[in-house]
Order: structure tokens, then sequence, then C-alpha cells
């Protein structure tokens, strides 16, 4: 299959970058891991602004509809920025559980305005929902139904800015597709790791240009070269897998889900996991023992990476989809 994004494609990721650019996302990050989610939600605000809480809103809820690639595509672009919050569960996930709500309309359309930010558990490989304190809506779905439910006990992430919350459902259920909620998950997770890879990349690289050692930049070194190639090429090959999969969700929206969709979801997620882990790797060691400090920034990213390694289904559970495919 050959694949490639179109202009409007391209503008719309180059939107998103230039309004989060503007923005200061890392002090938000970092007031979010401190309690304060002000400053996060105004981050919220600008994407909503640009249409990216719309993007998996179905059009009749005033949303946009849009279709899988360019709902990675966003995505990527935040996990690049690092935006804290529960994007995956509220951006992608919500708007599949919601669908069968019996207030789904009043929802879906608070979700596409970014009014509302919704986390979501689903047993068993998302046994816990994320930022369950902060979001606006908390839901639990397993088995094919979804509640709405309120948050228990908060558990420690390696990523202070990801607080992970026991929940308990609180109202009536309805029917939900759980199976594709979590496929849009893990496909989502995917797109985040990616674009946390890219920004380690880069941010690397420029460091890699003004770091100088033994009387010349260490970007001039061959190891250094090498390693940080690599991190491109590994990125490069998994960034192709995610879109593919999206396509085959795409594929799949009228009927259920194929074990075709739920590989290639797999597939996804493991190489998207593997290049963002030698990516952080790579940053770090080319930064050195400051790279991990907390007034570094590239911590914000290397913490992110070790908390979505395992969420939405952990590299065991991907690789055994795959292999039972084959």
């Amino acid at each position: 299959m050959k694949f490639d994004l179109d202009q409007d494609q391209r503008d719309f990721a180059a939107s998103i970058d230039a309004a989060l650019g503007a923005a200061d996302v890392p002090a938000a990050v970092r007031a979010w891991a401190h309690g304060n989610s002000e400053p996060g939600r105004q981050v919220w605000g600008r994407l909503a602004e640009l249409g990216v809480t719309a993007l998996a809103v179905p059009d009749e809820f005033d949303g946009i509809g849009a279709h899988p690639v360019d709902l990675v595509l966003a995505i990527e672009a935040l996990g690049r920025w690092c935006v804290p919050g529960p994007v995956v569960e509220s951006i992608a996930v919500a708007p599949v559980l919601l669908s069968g709500a019996p207030d789904a309309g009043e929802r879906l359309a608070a979700l596409a305005a970014g009014e509302l930010i919704a986390t979501a558990a689903l047993p068993p490989h998302t046994p816990r929902a994320l930022d369950a304190e902060v979001a606006d809506l908390v839901l639990l779905a397993e088995n094919g139904k979804a509640a709405a439910a309120q948050a228990g006990t908060r558990h420690a992430s390696v990523d202070p800015s990801r607080g992970v919350f026991d929940v308990t459902a609180t109202g009536q259920s309805w029917d939900a597709d759980t199976a594709r909620a979590y496929e849009v998950g893990a496909l989502a997770t995917a797109a985040q790791l990616i674009g946390a890879g890219q920004a380690m990349l880069d941010t690397a690289v420029d460091y890699a240009k003004q770091r100088t050692q033994f009387g010349r930049v260490i970007g001039g070194y061959q190891a250094i070269k090498h390693k940080l190639a690599d991190v491109h090429i590994a990125l490069e090959l998994a960034r192709p897998l995610v879109y593919g999969a999206a396509i085959s969700l795409s594929d799949s929206a009228a009927g259920p889900l194929s074990a075709d969709t739920a590989r290639d979801v797999s597939a996804a997620k493991v190489a998207a996991s593997d290049a963002a882990l030698l990516a952080a790797h790579s940053a770090l060691q080319t930064h050195g023992a400051i790279g991990f400090t907390s007034e570094c920034d590239l911590s914000l990213w290397l913490l992110r990476v070790q908390a979505l390694r395992p969420a939405w289904g952990d590299a065991t559970a991907h690789r055994r989809r795959v292999l039972e495919a084959i």
C-alpha cells in the first residue's frame, strides 16, 4: 500500500504545531503534575478552537467525524508537544463509548466543543482511568457495556503528570462498542508515542549541534550520528504502521472488527513503543545526565514514554495478538 498525507492534512498538523508552539506546554505539564490543571485546560482550549476535540465526534453532534488517519495525525502532534491530560481517552475513546448513551447528544456536543474532558477505564488491559480527578466525565466500560463512574484510589505513575485511578460505576449502563473503543485507544496511544519519539529526536539533534566536547560539537562524532539515525529509521518505519492501522479501522467502521484490524493496531502499538523507547534512550545518552533532571524539558518526554508504553495494552499483549493473527 502506498500512503502519504495530502496537503490539507499537512496543513492541519502544522496548525496544531503552531498553536502548541505558542503555548508554554512544558509549564502546563509541570503545573498539571502539581495539581494545577488550569494551564493545561487553556492548552485544551486552543485544541478545541482548532477542532481537535471534535475530530472523532460524529457531525450530527456538532463534531467533524474525521477519518481515523486525521485523528492519529492530530494525536501524534499532541504527543510531540507532550500535552497533559487524558488525550487518548477524551479525544479518541470517549466518542466511541458515548455513542449509545442516553444523553449521547449532549455529551458528544460538549466533547466536540472542548467544554468536557472525559476519561475512561476499559478492563482488563486498561483497568484504571487516567486523570479521573481532573476529568469532567469518567467512564467505565467492559464487555459491551459502558457507564458513568467516579474516581476512587489514586495510584502513582512513573510520569507525575499522569495520575491513574480506580473507578466505580455510578449509573445505569448502556450498550457500547467496547472492542472498537479499545482498538482506538491502543492506536491513539501509538500515535502519541510516535509524536513523543519525534520530539525527543528533534531535541537530541538540536542539542548535538550545540554541545561541544574536546573542541568540537558532539553531533560531529559518528557514534552520535549513527545513534540518532537509527532513531529516525525506527520512527519512519513505525509511523506508516500507525497510519495503516487507522485505515484498517476505517475500513471496518460499518461492521464488526476483523482479526486483521486487531493485528494492524497491535503491530502499530509495538513498533511505536519500541521506536519511542529507542528515542528516549538515545536522547538521554546524547544529553547526558542533565537530560533526566526536572529542569530539562526532555525529562517530560522521557517519563511520558515510559508511562505510555504499557498503556492500552503492553508490548507482550500486543505481540501475542500479532502472533495469533499470523
